[in-house]
């Protein structure tokens, strides 16, 4: 299963971390991974292409944050990731993609 965390603080984006696979398919026909990883990773590049907001990146695993706030093209580009994960999961199911928001 992949898990998706999104770190928020008083209703703004602090991080967002992807961990695991989804386990639909073999590793290199997983559609489900694919399609997470290539939403995530555009909205990465869309943000440092686009905007003027620093973002931070990790290696192996996914994981980004804003260390100095973010601008409302950032928060835009951001529900939209949210939105075409949340698409993925209502889509082929829960048990493959896990969505979860945690408050600090």
């Amino acid at each position: 299963m992949i898990c998706i965390t999104v770190t928020e603080s008083d209703g703004e984006y602090i991080s967002v971390e992807s961990n695991g696979h989804a386990g639909y398919a073999e590793e290199g026909q997983d559609i489900i991974c694919a399609a997470v990883s290539a939403l995530i990773v555009n909205t990465v590049n869309s943000v440092e292409t686009l905007t003027e907001d620093l973002i931070i990146s990790g290696d192996g695993y996914v994981y980004f944050s804003f260390p100095n706030g973010y601008s409302e093209s950032t928060a835009l580009l951001v529900k939209s990731l949210l939105l075409g994960l949340e698409s993925i999961r209502r889509d082929y199911g829960a048990q493959y993609l896990e969505i979860a928001f945690k408050e600090v």
